[in-house]
């Protein structure tokens, strides 16, 4: 979309310009209890070193981070976004690391969606034994993002992100990630087993048709808008917003208005 290779570009700009030690990044760190919490004790025990950029937020697991907490943290002023959680196999929930790997997969594949770089959230894993590590990976998170620079939160990128809270709160997509287990483990009534890249090509395909929903309903919150204009602003084909409206008509969260002798325009209803 036309606005993502606009933002990109803004953002790449800004990078130049925030490349400087001045520019310390404020990151919002999701540690687990068990591992990456009692890591990050260790590392203030034994006083190893890394920058005073993260806010730490303790959860029992880092399966049980939201995905929508990560565009919130953004829009709540954030640069960055990092989870860290038991290693693969030590997880003390045995899969809870597991589940959290594919919800940030998905949830960088929305952040990309909206125009902005995937560098600005960060999986990783860290025991309790592992404090140098834990300071080492805020280390290189940090400069990461002070290599990307300052996230700017102009109108149009408040709007995408706003946007890809929404999707991932939406009921298709928490359903799929719901289900994902099951829908490859067992079988429909004919038998048929869903492959992985099957599956993956589904939720890709369903976030973006929900991310792109909820842009137009953002949009429309303003004022009453043409498919055209709609268009220009996401830079899609007339022929794919007309087939994204008919689906927001049909849901009644849209509405045609028409005007004699005038271009017809949508607006929110509901």
């Amino acid at each position: 979309m036309r606005d993502v290779a606009q933002n990109l570009q803004r953002q790449k700009e800004g990078a130049q310009e925030g490349r400087g030690e001045r520019f310390q990044p404020k990151i919002l760190a999701f540690l687990c209890n068990w591992c990456a919490y009692a890591g990050a004790d260790l590392a203030g025990i034994s006083r190893f070193q890394y920058p005073p950029t993260i806010r730490v937020v303790r959860v029992m697991c880092s399966g049980r981070v939201d995905p929508i907490f990560i565009p919130e943290g953004l829009l709540s002023g954030f640069d960055g976004v990092m989870v860290l959680g038991c290693h693969p196999g030590d997880c003390h929930y045995l899969t809870g690391n597991i589940q959290a790997e594919k919800k940030m997969r998905l949830t960088g594949e929305a952040l990309e969606m909206a125009g902005i770089e995937t560098g600005r959230l960060m999986l990783d894993w860290v025991s309790a034994g592992e404090g140098q590590r834990f300071a080492e990976v805020v280390r290189d998170f940090t400069q990461s993002l002070r290599d990307l620079g300052p996230l700017e939160l102009e109108e149009s990128l408040k709007a995408r992100l706003l946007a890809v809270k929404r999707a991932l709160e939406g009921e298709k997509v928490r359903w799929l990630m719901g289900k994902e287990e099951g829908l490859l483990e067992g079988e429909n009534v004919y038998g048929e087993t869903v492959k992985p890249d099957q599956l993956h090509r589904l939720m890709e395909s369903t976030l973006r048709d929900e991310y792109i929903k909820n842009r137009i309903l953002l949009d429309l919150e303003g004022k009453p808008l043409s498919a055209q204009e709609i268009g220009e602003t996401l830079g899609l084909a007339l022929k794919e917003i007309l087939a994204y409206l008919v689906d927001l008509i049909g849901e009644g969260t849209v509405a045609l208005q028409e005007g004699e002798g005038r271009i017809p325009t949508y607006v929110r209803s509901g």
